[in-house]
């Protein structure tokens, strides 16, 4: 019986690669998921400009995270078509990242394990990130803003047992991800994943944006994670803090709103980056 089952195992495994293979090969769904990248773009872009907005103190009380970036877009003209197509977009790009999951990505190593775990991490985000524009785009509302769900979750997480050391934990992991985030920014990583012919002053340009985008990227996940100890140590779940609340948390630090200010910028580069990057990745 358990020769069977682990018979039906393999061969459910070796048709999902398969799959994968043809995938990987299937223009309609590399074009699909450079739409998905452009929409990875504007949302880290719109979220970038909205806190410029706080930094300068202008604009009202715009909300700096994924939600305010959705509300944003949907205020616009053709906002509901716009929403969709960011949504669908990103829901291409999550299945673009199973599929590198599976095959690898492109570049030198793409088949290591740590670039095809990346690539799984990478789907999870983006499936995640395309539910919640969706439900928005469906009248569903788009759940909770980025800082009630990261108290909600660490309040749930600090009731478990050792909860104040699991929540701890995964502060350390979201200070590791935007370390590594910041690591692999000023490692011009992302050439490995550019077009050979990418030359001159068009490759200078993406190194600028991965570079910056990617520095403050890992700036912000690093800031997150700190409030989330906070929140472990003192066992509160007020103190954690999402994307917003974390951004505008900067302003407070020495040379606050200039300092916000860099961060928001480096967000809207990275923003340009994920553009830049449907342009020119190789797939």
């Amino acid at each position: 019986m358990s020769g069977t089952v682990t018979e039906q195992g393999r061969r459910a495994a070796d048709g999902a690669e398969r799959a994968a293979h043809r995938g990987a090969r299937s223009p309609v769904l590399r074009r699909a998921a450079r739409i998905g990248l452009v929409a990875r773009g504007v949302i880290h872009g719109v979220v970038g400009l909205l806190a410029l907005q706080i930094a300068f103190g202008s604009g009202g009380d715009p909300q700096a995270d994924q939600q305010g970036a959705v509300q944003e877009l949907a205020a616009q003209p053709f906002g509901a078509a716009l929403i969709w197509a960011v949504g669908c977009g990103l829901a291409a790009l999550a299945l673009w990242r199973v599929v590198e999951a599976i095959v690898g990505p492109a570049g030198p190593d793409g088949g290591k394990a740590g670039k095809r775990l990346g690539a799984a991490g990478g789907s999870v985000a983006c499936a995640v990130i395309s539910f919640s524009v969706l439900s928005f785009a469906v009248g569903a509302g788009g759940g909770e803003s980025g800082d009630e769900r990261s108290r909600d979750m660490t309040a749930r997480a600090l009731e478990l047992p050792a909860g104040p050391w699991w929540v701890g934990i995964a502060g350390l992991a979201v200070i590791g991800a935007g370390g590594w985030f910041v690591v692999r920014a000023v490692g011009m990583k992302h050439r490995e994943r550019l077009r050979a012919d990418l030359r001159g002053g068009a490759r200078r340009l993406v190194d600028v944006l991965a570079v910056g985008g990617g520095t403050a990227r890992g700036l912000v996940f690093a800031t997150v994670g700190v409030f989330v100890i906070r929140a472990a140590v003192r066992f509160d779940p007020d103190e954690a803090k999402g994307l917003d609340d974390a951004l505008r948390s900067l302003a407070d630090a020495p040379a606050g709103p200039w300092l916000l200010t860099a961060v928001a910028l480096g967000l809207t580069l990275f923003g340009g980056f994920a553009i830049a990057m449907a342009r020119w990745q190789r797939m």
